[in-house]
């Protein structure tokens, strides 16, 4: 009769299981050492990525896990970290936040989490994303076949940019990046623009939406900043919300333009994770990890499937020093489609937009251009490069004309070529106008 009565109530307990809620229980540990932004806690458990509770003197604290030893989590702060004292008790948090998006994301400010900055109240979006946009199938993204306007006559001219194509802009400081960003933002056909404002001067942030972007630019863009005096966990997460933001507008059929400044602060934001809890450096003071996120992220944009649109993106690199071999320049090099070099000559100058010709290139211009309009920019790239390998001469008087027709030809051509290469920041010109004075110029080297 036990028997009997035994197997009947387990022929039910899975019935029984179907209305019954079980609380699950979290375990709590405590706080056991912090060093540098680096807090390593035990006695609870907590997967790599997941938020947690700290209890401090200045109110409950969040901190993300980046790694473990054993028993120990290291969890970084997201926020400054403050008012921490030993033993502080720590609470694995069930889940994170999901990232607000929809149309009312344009012309909104955002920091590093998509929360709001620009005192303009909460956000009306309804729709909430969750975790990563699933990996495109390589097979299933559409070619770069089509010309993208981004406003900038040399740009648009001598190193022609596709849809859905990714782009290095490379430079040391103060040589003129984010006003080359503001003035692509102005002149873009793209439907929407997403700006990363990463690791730069808090000063740079409200000037460059205010001064750069303008009240025309800011209504079709999103902007996310994260300045140099955030934790370096929010500075990563900020880069990680613009492509995810782009994402979103991508899969909604748009053609996205994300400008990224800067690729290098989200490298070195990166360094300081890895470095803090024990990864060694590899190479110039970078650990594998950085080069391991690098192409992750750069990977994300591009062209989508056959009903999604695009992401073409611009990201900013910092070369240290104008040192063209900084590794993170090296490496975004070798896993973008192309890039753009500012020279600090040519500004110095007072050549703006101070583009480098002679070592920019993009790599899918021959799929998006017309053969003449690609003979054109190549016939007036070698005249350009000619010019300046012998400037030294000309500036002297030691060249002889007619020693060389193709110097001839390009210091005849000078002033027009260096009028075509340059332009206000505030006059955008169309596709359409930079293909017929590169046509004009073109004509001259005949």
């Amino acid at each position: 009769m036990n028997n009997l009565r035994r197997d009947r109530l387990l022929a039910r307990l899975p019935a029984w299981q179907q209305h019954i809620q079980v609380p699950s229980l979290v375990a709590s540990g405590q706080l056991l050492r912090v060093v540098g932004l680096t807090l390593e806690a035990v006695g609870c458990r907590a997967p790599v990525g997941s938020l947690c509770q700290i209890d401090t003197d200045s109110g409950p604290m969040t901190a993300e896990v980046v790694g473990f030893d054993d028993q120990v989590l290291y969890l970084v702060p997201v926020d400054e970290l403050k008012g921490v004292l030993p033993n502080a008790k720590v609470t694995p948090l069930a889940g994170r936040q999901g990232l607000l998006v929809g149309p009312q994301l344009l012309g909104r400010v955002l920091d590093g989490n998509g929360n709001p900055i620009d005192g303009l109240g909460p956000l009306s979006c309804r729709q909430q994303l969750h975790g990563s946009a699933p990996l495109l199938n390589p097979m299933a993204r559409r070619p770069v076949q089509q010309p993208l306007d981004v406003g900038v006559r040399a740009i648009n001219g001598m190193l022609t940019v596709g849809v859905g194509q990714r782009m290095g802009l490379m430079a040391g400081s103060g040589v003129g990046k984010s006003v080359l960003l503001g003035m692509m933002t102005r002149g873009t056909n793209a439907d929407v623009i997403v700006v990363g404002l990463v690791g730069e001067r808090g000063r740079e942030v409200k000037e460059f939406i205010e001064e750069i972007l303008g009240a025309e630019g800011r209504a079709r863009s999103v902007v996310i900043a994260a300045p140099a005096d955030t934790s370096p966990l929010m500075r990563l997460r900020a880069c990680e919300t613009a492509t995810r933001i782009a994402e979103y507008f991508r899969d909604c059929g748009q053609n996205v333009l994300l400008l990224m400044d800067s690729l290098t602060r989200y490298a070195q934001a990166q360094r300081e994770i890895a470095l803090a809890i024990g990864e060694p450096p590899a190479t110039k003071g970078y650990p594998p990890s950085v080069f391991a996120k690098l192409p992750r992220l750069v990977e994300r944009a591009g062209n989508g499937g056959p009903d999604q649109g695009s992401i073409t993106a611009f990201y900013t690199v910092l070369t240290e020093g104008d040192d063209q071999q900084d590794p993170i320049a090296d490496a975004a090099r070798a896993i973008l489609d192309g890039h753009v070099v500012l020279s600090r000559k040519l500004a110095e100058s007072g050549h703006y937009p101070a583009i480098d010709i002679e070592a920019s290139i993009s790599r899918v211009m021959p799929q998006v251009t017309e053969t003449a309009h690609l003979e054109a920019a190549q016939r007036l790239k070698q005249l350009w490069s000619a010019y300046r390998q012998n400037q030294d001469l000309i500036a002297i008087g030691a060249y002889s004309k007619g020693a060389d027709p193709t110097v001839d030809k390009a210091i005849a051509l000078q002033p027009a070529l260096a009028a075509y290469l340059q332009q206000p920041m505030r006059t955008p010109l169309s596709f359409a106008d930079s293909l017929a004075q590169l046509a004009r110029v073109a004509a001259q080297s005949r």
